[in-house]
């Protein structure tokens, strides 16, 4: 177990804990929450030895081997695969050892370093490291490549394989998803939700917190209370803590009201679509969570954007990539006012060129195009973070933009995203990736965009900032397309899911735990680490088989569906059709003896529509019936 006894740590001059004392219990699966800033990373160094305590006392078994992602980006000849193997520190040990006993000719010495080897399971150490990068993103041809024929993003990734292939009685993990795709994510939830060592994790990603975490460590006003359960639970515990003050109770019922407003407008539009309808349940939940989030430092929403077309982009037959290379093949994507489009998808399948395409940064290589007159966009990615300005200010760049309000209004509007006295005039260089990201956000909503374009926009915000962002994007009137791996944000703002796949961009049938489903197959194909002992080449061949099979699936589901939207039309047409007919047969003067004859010729032919509409809905539920077969069928 870690004890921590009376500790008190702090940081330069600023105070991050005083007089803490608390114990984690073997085994558990902790989640370290916190405003950005409040100690958690620096607890992560006291552990590690890297920082002493100012107070108090930590202690561990002196045992225990601490796994931790190395936060320095690795460089130089040495192959992403043996990289990730120097994570089994053992592992590599006996590496050498039975090198240098070759060497030597010792049999004996032999003999025992192999028995080792196998007690530690080292003979699969190169099919396990393969694995955790297959499920990282990392393509088969990848993982021999070396580490400078990698960008930093991806070297973040090795740095993670190489923690996770760690055989660990502690992990620390800190913000570990930052680097990966939804894919990845999922995979990395899966991997954590079997680690039997103890685990703990900084993370602003609340479906991440609340799918394997046993206990809540929170940092606030320099203690840490812990809390039993997931975040979900933390929430709730803390909003009822909160509620007991009568100010915070007052904000609390405008906060609640305010989604109950969304969850009833939203609620009748969710009729038939599955997306929509998991939106309704987050909308749902945040009822029960905006309680815990009512001290919030963060307020702000989108402004009305001043022109806003009903249809605001297509595109035909698009073809999209790079050098002439086609990444993507007959894109369609029609953009109209309301949409709330999240883009999902592998790593590498064309989520970003896709958003690139929309926001007119990047041409297409064929097909056609539209853009409606008054389209405003607003993109966010993150190479915008490092486009400002370092040497101005939040308040200059702001001013940039608008040069004729007072500039109360403007500090008044950056106050909302959190930026309030001296650093409002602080210039950006020493900015922390998160305030980065707030004043891009702030600057990109105070343009009124009507169609909204966000790549990943929730990196290196705090859950705070990312609770204010999805508040704010519920009440956004224009068009919006997301690619994130936040699954919060992705379930309580978006009621439409594309998929972006081998080359093709689809509507996806589902919601995002349909889409977790899916990745379940794939899933299987990365074994748990202790018992992997597939190569490489056969978890690959898996994977194309998986693919092939998806698309036989897709291409006979295609008429299928087709046929029951056709079926549903039609049905809808003549219930149109019957509903006017009884409102003329509701007309009592169609029931003098003059008008007998037309009254007649109405009830005969509703009485037609009627038989029509019952066969057609028995041929909907067939072929709704045969479409659920087909789809529900294993691979």
């Amino acid at each position: 177990m870690l004890v921590f006894s009376d500790l008190s740590l702090r940081r330069g001059k600023k105070v991050l804990l005083a007089d803490a004392n608390f114990t984690i219990p073997q085994g558990q699966k902790v989640g370290i929450t916190g405003a950005n800033g409040v100690g958690k990373s620096s607890l992560f160094s006291l552990i590690l030895g890297e920082l002493e305590a100012d107070h108090g006392n930590f202690n561990m078994p002196q045992d225990w081997v601490i796994g931790h992602v190395a936060q320095h980006t690795p460089g130089g000849d040495i192959p992403a695969l043996d990289y990730v193997l120097q994570g089994d520190r053992e592992y590599v040990e006996l590496k050498e050892k039975i090198s240098h006993a070759t060497e030597q000719n010792d049999g004996m010495v032999l003999a025992e370093l192999h028995s080792h080897m196998e007690v530690i399971d080292g003979y699969t150490a190169e099919s396990r490291a393969a694995t955790l990068m297959h499920g990282l993103g990392f393509k088969s041809a990848e993982i021999r490549q070396t580490l400078e024929e990698f960008s930093g993003g991806w070297r973040m990734r090795l740095n993670l394989a190489q923690a996770l292939m760690c055989r660990s009685d502690l992990l620390l993990l800190d913000e570990p998803t930052n680097h990966l795709d939804l894919d990845a994510v999922i995979w990395l939830q899966n991997w954590l939700s079997r680690y039997d060592g103890t685990l703990l994790l900084i993370s602003h990603d609340r479906e991440f917190l609340d799918s394997f975490i046993t206990l809540i460590a929170n940092i606030e006003h320099q203690h840490i209370t812990l809390y039993s359960g997931h975040y979900s639970s933390f929430e709730k515990a803390r909003a009822e803590q909160l509620a007991q003050q009568q100010a915070a109770h007052i904000k609390q019922q405008k906060e609640i009201e305010h989604i109950e407003h969304f969850v009833r407008r939203f609620g009748a539009k969710a009729s038939k679509a599955k997306q929509a309808q998991s939106r309704v349940k987050a909308l749902e939940r945040m009822q029960l969570i905006a309680a815990a989030h009512v001290d919030s430092p963060f307020n702000f929403s989108f402004r009305e954007p001043e022109k806003l077309p009903e249809r605001l982009f297509d595109s035909r037959e698009v073809s999209l990539g790079y050098n002439n290379t086609a990444v993507l093949n007959n894109v369609g994507m029609h953009l109209h006012a309301g949409d709330r489009i999240g883009l999902i998808g592998p790593n590498g399948a064309g989520k970003s060129t896709l958003i690139k395409f929309l926001a007119g940064e990047l041409q297409s290589l064929s097909g056609e195009s539209w853009q409606a007159q008054y389209l405003k966009i607003g993109y966010f990615a993150q190479h915008q973070l490092e486009q400002l300005n370092a040497e101005q200010s939040a308040l200059q760049h702001l001013r940039q933009l608008d040069r004729k309000s007072r500039e109360s209004a403007l500090r008044g509007y950056l106050g909302g995203f959190g930026f309030t006295g001296d650093r409002v005039d602080e210039p950006v260089a020493p900015f922390s990736g998160g305030e980065k990201a707030r004043l891009v956000l702030a600057l990109l909503i105070f343009q009124k965009p009507n169609l909204l374009l966000l790549d990943e926009p929730t990196n290196h915000l705090d859950l705070e900032m990312r609770h204010a962002l999805s508040m704010a994007l519920q009440e956004f009137v224009g068009a919006m397309v997301i690619v994130s791996h936040d699954r919060h944000l992705l379930k309580s703002v978006t009621d439409q899911l594309v998929l972006v796949d081998n080359g093709e961009v689809d509507a996806f049938d589902g919601d995002l735990d349909d889409y977790a489903k899916r990745l379940q197959g794939s899933l299987d194909r990365f074994p748990d680490i202790q018992q992997a002992t597939d190569t490489f080449a056969e978890n690959t061949l898996t994977k194309k088989e998986i693919r092939r099979a998806e698309a036989e699936k897709r291409k006979k589901l295609q008429p299928l569906k087709k046929r029951v939207d056709r079926l549903e039309r039609k049905i809808d047409e003549l219930n149109e059709q019957r509903d006017s007919l009884d409102a003329r047969l509701a007309d009592p003067d169609l029931y003098n003896e003059d008008n007998t004859e037309t009254m007649t010729a109405l009830m005969q032919d509703k009485a037609y529509l009627v038989k029509d509409i019952a066969e057609l809905e028995e041929q909907w539920m067939q072929a709704v019936d045969d479409y659920e077969n087909i789809k529900d069928a294993n691979l």
